[in-house]
């Protein structure tokens, strides 16, 4: 089977077929680019690309939306990461780290599958923290300043060892959970 990964993000279109690696998926880059409706919740962005996708006649893709939420900063920058990376990247994050009480922060990611004519979405979540400077010269985003166990950045630990761990993976795990729970796969 074959899905195509509906995102302007080469890197995430890469994690995506190496998490898919070995399950009978084949997944495939498609940058088609849709709304994506300001809300303060990744599911309804998802719902809302998942249906603008279908109503266009797209089936058998996966969509995601993603965001990077720091508890001193109260959620942000959340459903707004893309804008943020855009504006201020993560020099800008980490200014706004400066003085902060705590540096505990989450990657969430919701995954909005359509498949076989179901629709299925499923959210996965990685807890960490925000480090002092940007790290490393792998991934993508915020990965340089967020790390999962408090030592080395997303960008420092090798692709395979994130795709283990990361907010996509515990997402995956739930999407390929229930692609098995109704026999699509």
């Amino acid at each position: 089977m074959r899905l195509s990964v509906i995102t302007s993000n080469p890197g995430k279109a890469r994690e995506y077929a190496e998490l898919f690696e070995g399950t009978g998926i084949e997944a495939v880059h498609a940058p088609n680019p849709y709304d994506e409706v300001q809300s303060d919740r990744l599911e309804e962005v998802v719902r809302k690309g998942m249906g603008e996708l279908r109503g266009r006649g797209l089936s058998d893709f996966i969509i995601d939306d993603s965001g990077l939420f720091i508890d001193s900063l109260k959620g942000f920058p959340g459903v707004w990461s893309a804008y943020a990376q855009k504006t201020i990247g993560n020099a800008g994050i980490l200014r706004l780290m400066e003085g902060a009480g705590g540096r505990s922060a989450r990657f969430r990611c919701c995954i909005g599958c359509s498949i076989g004519g179901e629709d299925l979405i499923v959210s996965g979540e990685c807890e960490g923290v925000i480090l002092e400077s940007e790290r490393g010269a792998g991934g993508f985003g915020f990965d340089p300043v967020f790390s999962s166990d408090g030592e080395r950045s997303f960008s420092e630990i090798p692709q395979g060892e994130k795709n283990r761990v990361s907010h996509r993976a515990v997402a995956m795990a739930a999407l390929m959970a229930e692609l098995r729970s109704r026999s699509l796969i």
